[in-house]
């Protein structure tokens, strides 16, 4: 039997059109770039979550001589937000990426724990990716993945 898997999602040309939390919340996460430790990819991503609270937290990427050892932006932040702020969920999370030349789309790990973190706090998170001047949003990251891991 055949079936679909869709979502919606928004899209926006650029992020000048984003709405004002929104716009600020990936100039927050392209301020992250910049405490990248990323000497091997040369890609350093960032990452800004807005909790419940209206507190905003950064991450950022980092990679270790030990491959596989380093971390992505996502997930340190996420984990980060997990062990100090488990009872202020995440409302948003936003993703940036330099060089910017695309939107900056989460790895299947990152994906994995973001919809971890939806279920333990009990709530959505948004997830805007950005890169090149534009961004998209989806309203939970389980659009970003569909066919999750259960235990």
């Amino acid at each position: 039997m055949e079936k679909q898997f869709r979502f919606d999602y928004e899209h926006y040309a650029s992020l000048a059109e984003l709405p004002e939390a929104d716009r600020q919340l990936v100039e927050a996460a392209q301020e992250a770039t910049t405490h990248a430790h990323a000497p091997y990819s040369h890609f350093q991503v960032g990452a800004a979550a807005r909790l419940r609270s209206g507190r905003i937290l950064h991450g950022s990427n980092f990679e270790s001589e030990v491959y596989p050892a380093g971390l992505c932006a996502e997930r340190s932040l996420l984990f980060y937000a997990q062990a100090n702020y488990a009872d202020d969920p995440i409302e948003t999370l936003a993703i940036a990426s330099n060089p910017s030349e695309r939107e900056c789309y989460p790895c299947g790990q990152c994906r994995q724990v973001m919809v971890d973190v939806e279920r333990r706090q009990g709530s959505p998170m948004r997830v805007i990716m950005s890169g090149n001047g534009s961004a998209s949003v989806v309203p939970t990251a389980t659009a970003l993945l569909p066919f999750t891991f259960i235990l």
